[in-house]
């Protein structure tokens, strides 16, 4: 069970690869896949990788990216130079003063417990074992763990007295975000795994070499923090660790049992990092931090929906993540836009929310431009007016057509209607902005006013459409129903068409309520 020679790891449901052949593979652009693989693990399982390749080659002064698997296997062992036993690299080792594979070593007089399954191990907390039953992976693979065990020791949060989290995240209920920029190919956009890691392990390699590491850490410092002995209750500084270190948050230890696997844990008196005055602000390349406040973002309840993503992107409160930025030395090329999060409430979690943003090549060096900020808020704005108008439409209808007679009730009728437009609004954000943000580069008048039309024009048609779908559902005296549909109609109409009179245009329909 030595991840550097022993074939743990699965592309395909018929080839396994040990993890120096991982990474080969994966520098050859060949790996596309990771079957069994968990949705909420695909995160950690990336960062993982891109740091743990990154810290191989700055340690082993190699610039290009080995595709031979015996190099990647001189380039691990040379991070771990004081276990010629490869002990750290190992699933099990039974003497637990030895590291194992994210698992540090333990002190004597800990009380353990056992974990019977990975998925009783693995980050996830379910609410009354009905989001995703607890403790049910029997029949499991070495995987299996491998995978619960990145999940757990690279983005766990606080669980409870002695179980800590993290550093890279804001707080015991916070989560560890990930944005970043993937190269993306064909028209549905699909990411490669292995052209996703490449990009951002050269990515950090080129970051640093030109001076744009970051502000934290020491570079050369402790990185693979399952290495280092846990002395119950001593912490480790923040600034004496390199940037990219993985940490390892909880005392965990995998035993044989049977033929096959188990786990014991234990708890801990501190967090293994003094890191809970930074906030989460630890240098990060995957996390948005706030400018002001100097903390990293925490999803919460929340989604990555458009509102969110533009506020993170152009809203000008928040400092873009490295990975989640065009370097200087790569080439334009479509690419995807990935922000991914477990939101985390207090002990518990709120499910895994996962965005993919298309972003075409034209596009991505313009769009951490003001330009593009200027254009979000625009089209914000517009959506905004448009939500406003079949908001105050539906409210008059409910109203019987009677302004005097709309109240809250009245408005809180629409808002089913208001929530599906909303929707709406989110698929067409991104795709207009990326036209209209071209359109605006190229200085053609013409062009920046009919991509500007057609974002308004498909809001129009989402909207209408809602305003026409909940008519009926909207009560109204049935006897004032046609005067006060008439007049929603119009309201609607009157609204939208000043914010584009052209507008007006694209309707033909005629005024019925006879009144002028």
């Amino acid at each position: 069970m030595n991840l550097l020679t022993h074939e743990l790891i699965s592309v395909s449901s018929d080839r396994r690869l040990s993890l120096p052949e991982l990474l080969a593979v994966m520098a050859r652009s060949e790996a596309t896949g990771f079957p069994a693989l968990r949705p909420h693990q695909r995160p950690a399982w990336h960062m993982f990788l891109v740091q743990l390749g990154a810290l191989a080659l700055w340690n082993g002064k190699r610039e290009e990216l080995p595709v031979d698997a015996a190099e990647w296997i001189d380039l691990l062992r040379g991070l771990t130079p004081d276990y010629p036993d490869d002990s750290p690299w190992c699933m099990v080792v039974e003497d637990d003063t030895r590291p194992a594979f994210l698992q540090p070593p333990a002190p004597s007089g800990l009380k353990w417990s056992p974990v019977p399954t990975p998925d009783a191990l693995d980050l996830l907390i379910t609410a009354r074992n009905h989001d995703i039953k607890q403790s049910v992976a029997r029949d499991v693979d070495l995987e299996d763990w491998l995978f619960a065990l990145v999940s757990l020791q690279t983005s766990a949060g606080y669980d409870g007295a002695g179980n800590y989290g993290i550093a890279r995240m804001n707080g015991g209920s916070s989560s560890r975000p990930m944005m970043g920029l993937v190269p993306a190919h064909g028209e549905d956009y699909r990411l490669n795994p292995s052209k996703w890691w490449r990009r951002d392990v050269e990515r950090l390699l080129h970051a640093r070499r030109t001076g744009d590491g970051g502000e934290f850490g020491s570079e050369g410092g402790p990185a693979l923090l399952w290495c280092l002995a846990w002395p119950e209750g001593k912490q480790l500084d923040l600034r004496t660790l390199d940037p990219w270190f993985i940490e390892v948050c909880r005392r965990v230890r995998l035993v044989r049992a049977g033929q096959g696997l188990s786990a014991v844990r234990a708890v801990s008196k501190a967090a293994r990092i003094d890191a809970k005055v930074y906030r989460g602000y630890v240098g990060d390349p995957w996390a948005p931090v706030h400018i002001h406040d100097r903390k990293s973002l925490t999803l919460g309840g929340g989604d990555f929906d458009y509102r969110k993503l533009a506020d993170l992107l152009f809203g000008g409160d928040w400092r873009t993540p490295l990975l989640a930025q065009p370097g200087s030395n790569e080439n334009a090329t479509d690419c995807a836009l990935v922000a991914e999060a477990l939101s985390r409430g207090n002990s518990k979690t709120e499910g895994f929310k996962s965005r993919v943003v298309p972003v075409p090549d034209r596009a991505v060096r313009l769009f951490r431009s003001k330009t593009a900020g200027d254009l979000s808020k625009r089209q914000l704005d517009e959506i905004k007016a448009f939500d406003e108008a079949l908001r105050n439409a539906l409210a008059l209808l409910a109203g019987r057509g009677d302004r005097d007679n709309v109240t809250k009730g009245q408005y809180a009728s629409s808002r089913p209607a208001r929530e599906r437009f909303d929707r709406a609004a989110d698929r067409l954000f991104f795709p207009h902005l990326w036209r209209r943000l071209v359109a605006e580069d190229s200085g053609d008048g013409d062009a920046q006013q009919t991509t500007g039309r057609a974002f308004r024009l498909a809001l129009l048609d989402a909207a209408n459409s809602e305003l026409e779908a909940s008519m009926s559902s909207v009560p109204c005296v049935a006897i004032q129903r046609p005067r006060a549909e008439a007049r929603a109609r119009r309201a609607f109409r009157s609204r939208v068409w000043k914010l584009d009179p052209q507008l007006q245009q694209t309707e033909n329909r005629e005024d019925t309520d006879g009144e002028p």
